[in-house]
């Protein structure tokens, strides 16, 4: 963390000089980040925002996959959209929503049936095709309807087939949050339900954004893969929460036009990396100098 922490350390000497009027010149990697398009944005920490808009389109650049990303940090006022409006099949993504919606119909976490609790472990930890087919039946696409209405997911196009649903990286993101933050949707027992079953995972399935998330950080999981129509398209989801000492943030990738399962799991463990990476060294950087600023500052 050496060289990044003595790049934000240069903020508060670049901001020391602002302030008595001397005009300090951005370097050229600045410069370049600033002419990048704007991935993320934060009024409050705009350093943070161009490091991390260079480095997640500096990992994409190149990658035949077509990618949808989205990323909220509320306690940094931190957000980054790329495609975010664009449609992705959702293979086995789809199951949170799944879950969700049927805990929305039942009323609760609480009553649900210990078939349904089994039913829904299954799906989450494992991905269980026919697990989701038995709960995706029990809901119904009115059911299903019924949840993205009241959760404001309004761009999710749903298929007969689950597999087959259309998502979006900005509802993704919007299912996050709704999971991460008290609402009217779901009742706080049914929250953690959803991501104590997230945060199970089997280990093989816990690709994707989690990548390069430090010791300390709660992770809570759920991919999706499917090769559509072809073996020579695959379909690559993954949908992640974090919180740790400072941070609590959710991430959405979404991709297609991957020509194997690896491939695309690549493209988004390249994205996240960044992500993860940044947010870690800001907070571990921002805990250890407190009161520091770099308000309209960018440094390379």
């Amino acid at each position: 963390m050496g060289g990044r922490a003595r790049t934000y350390g240069i903020v508060i000497m670049a901001a020391s000089a602002i302030g008595l009027g001397v005009t300090v010149a951005a370097p050229a990697g600045a410069r370049a980040a600033a002419a990048s398009r704007a991935i993320c944005v934060s009024a409050a920490h705009p350093l943070l925002a161009a490091r991390m808009s260079g480095g997640i389109a500096g990992a994409l650049r190149g990658r035949r996959s077509a990618a949808g990303l989205a990323v909220a940090d509320p306690g940094l006022g931190l957000s980054c959209r790329l495609d975010a409006g664009g449609h992705f099949v959702a293979a086995s993504a789809i199951k949170v929503t799944i879950l969700a919606a049927l805990l929305l119909k039942a009323g609760g976490a609480g009553h649900l049936t210990a078939a349904q609790r089994s039913l829904a472990r299954a799906m989450i930890t494992q991905s269980s095709n026919a697990a989701a087919d038995r709960l995706w039946a029990e809901v119904g696409i009115s059911g299903m309807q019924r949840f993205l209405n009241r959760a404001g997911m309004t761009q999710t196009r749903l298929n007969d087939a689950w597999g087959l649903t259309e998502l979006t990286a900005a509802d993704e993101l919007t299912l996050l949050r709704l999971l991460t933050s008290p609402g009217p949707v779901l009742t706080p027992a049914s929250r953690s339900y959803v991501l104590t079953l997230m945060a199970q995972v089997i280990a093989g399935q816990r690709w994707g954004t989690p990548a390069g998330i430090g010791a300390g950080v709660a992770v809570h999981v759920k991919n999706g893969w499917l090769p559509y129509p072809t073996g020579r398209d695959w379909r690559i989801n993954s949908l992640g929460t974090f919180a740790g000492p400072g941070t609590a943030y959710q991430m959405a990738v979404l991709t297609s036009g991957n020509p194997s399962m690896g491939y695309g799991i690549d493209t988004i463990q390249g994205a996240a990396r960044v992500i993860n990476r940044d947010i870690a060294e800001f907070v571990a950087w921002q805990r250890a100098h407190p009161g520091a600023t770099h308000s309209g500052v960018t440094i390379p």
